[in-house]
């Protein structure tokens, strides 16, 4: 099992602190030994001294001049055993411990050593003294005081200092939790949220690390409510809409089979095709804006060509213009046009556009009132840069058009004119996709009579690059 976040950040900063104090107690405690035995040191030597300061002659040779009374109170330590020894300049023993002279090794002038004497392990030092005649001091102690500070220096080093480690653990704990505790806190809410719930989740961060993470988790619910709801709302428009033409081609297959005759078999199925047409193109529709709502403003635009989209367009469309009998021209871009935007949404723009224009606008003179057509119908798309950096992109047609006042509420979904509704064609998704590419990329969408009346303009404006 993988350790939690807060066992590892305790790790991470309480081995290194451990670590820290474990050699902070050990320099502190090894100085202060280092200090504390000089001065022993230096005791013991002062010892040494006082002892050569009795040193006189005697015949011509050195002898002690302090009776073994005086030189126990001379020598005197209420906790350490204390033993000296006067060598002669040929090694011979003037006064004390004779065994001093093997057990203290040879050395220079105030050499300290540890040694071992009677089983006991003592600390020696060596005096060499050349007044009056030359002669040598040996001074041996034994170390039970330096072990005792020893023993205290740790203790009194070790104990606070652990406590100090304690309590400093504890709190690191304490707060490490807390910091914590606003992602223990979303690990719950996500934990108890229920599927269908996509709501942003409460969050009270402490800190700005995790107010980012609940930033992006509450970002992300917002996305795949987004997808969610585009998801349902497509579903439910498919389910909607595509009921009425699948009733329409089960009605006409069911009547062509009950009939005998091959000409009302042909009557059936052409009607069956052209339930199917519409059927495919409301699905179309509806998966354009199932995509758009799903994109968002996640759309990357980079410059695009529009006067090679406006060409491609036109020339896609222009089998079907002259089957209709419309004169079908663009005009604009005879020249490069670098538009910031995105290819797929641009064609989609142009591909509605012109559809409803060849649907709505290839009828003139009153046709939607079931009049003929006075004049040929045309469409034009033209393209023109403007003062203010923009490119303006137009779909014009000389038809009945539409009062201004219906204008805006075409551009809501399932609204259409009243052309749409006499032909019985189309779902009023067109300009609604239009209107939601245009918004992606940034462009401004104008709908408005054609500046020669009768007619249709739609106009997009886009940003130049």
């Amino acid at each position: 099992m993988k350790p939690s976040l807060r066992s590892r950040l305790l790790r991470h900063v309480g081995v290194p602190l451990a670590i820290t104090w474990a050699l902070g107690t050990a320099l502190t405690v090894g100085i202060a030994n280092h200090f504390g035995g000089q001065a022993y040191d230096r005791a013991l030597l002062d010892d040494a001294y006082s002892v050569a300061a009795h040193v006189g002659l005697q015949d011509g040779k050195p002898a002690l001049r302090l009776s073994q009374a005086e030189m126990a109170t001379v020598l005197f330590d209420q906790s350490e055993q204390v033993f000296f020894a006067v060598i002669g300049p040929d090694g011979e023993l003037l006064a004390g411990h004779g065994a001093l002279r093997a057990a203290v090794p040879p050395s220079t002038p105030q050499q300290f050593a540890d040694i071992t004497f009677l089983g006991r392990s003592m600390r020696s030092v060596r005096l060499q003294r050349s007044q009056p005649a030359p002669f040598g001091v040996l001074m041996a102690q034994t170390t039970t005081s330096r072990q005792r500070l020893l023993e205290r220096l740790l203790m009194y080093a070790l104990v606070p200092q652990a406590l100090l480690l304690l309590a400093l653990g504890w709190w690191l704990r304490r707060a490490i939790q807390s910091d914590l505790q606003p992602l223990t806190d979303l690990q719950t809410a996500l934990g108890q949220r229920d599927v269908r719930d996509l709501t942003p989740l409460p969050l009270q961060a402490s800190t700005r690390d995790v107010q980012r993470l609940g930033d992006a988790v509450n970002a992300l619910l917002g996305r795949v409510q987004t997808g969610v709801r585009a998801q349902r709302e497509f579903a439910g428009n498919v389910a909607h809409e595509l009921r009425t033409p699948l009733a329409g081609i089960r009605a006409l297959a069911s009547y062509g089979l009950a009939q005998t005759e091959p000409q009302q078999w042909r009557t059936q199925l052409q009607g069956i095709v052209r339930s199917e047409e519409r059927a495919s193109h409301l699905v179309d529709q509806l998966l354009a804006l199932a995509l758009a709502d799903e994109a968002g403003a996640a759309m990357p635009l980079s410059a695009q060509r529009l006067d090679v989209l406006v060409r491609e367009a036109v020339l896609r469309f222009l089998p079907r213009a002259d089957a209709q009998g419309v004169d079908l021209g663009a005009q604009g871009i005879d020249a490069p046009v670098l538009v910031q935007g995105h290819a797929a949404l641009i064609e989609g723009i142009l591909n509605n556009l012109l559809d409803n224009a060849l649907r709505y606008g290839g009828v003139v003179g009153g046709a939607a009132d079931g009049g003929q057509a006075a004049v040929q119908s045309q469409i034009t798309v033209s393209v023109q840069a403007q003062h203010n950096g923009g490119v303006l992109l137009a779909v014009t047609d000389n038809g009945p058009g539409m009062p201004n006042a219906q204008a805006s509420g075409l551009l809501e979904r399932w609204q259409q004119g009243r052309a749409g509704e006499h032909l019985g064609q189309g779902a009023g998704l067109g300009l609604a996709i239009v209107a939601q590419y245009a918004r992606l990329m940034g462009a401004e969408l104008v709908l408005q009579k054609a500046d020669v009346a009768p007619g249709q303009a739609v106009r997009v404006v886009l940003r130049a690059t």
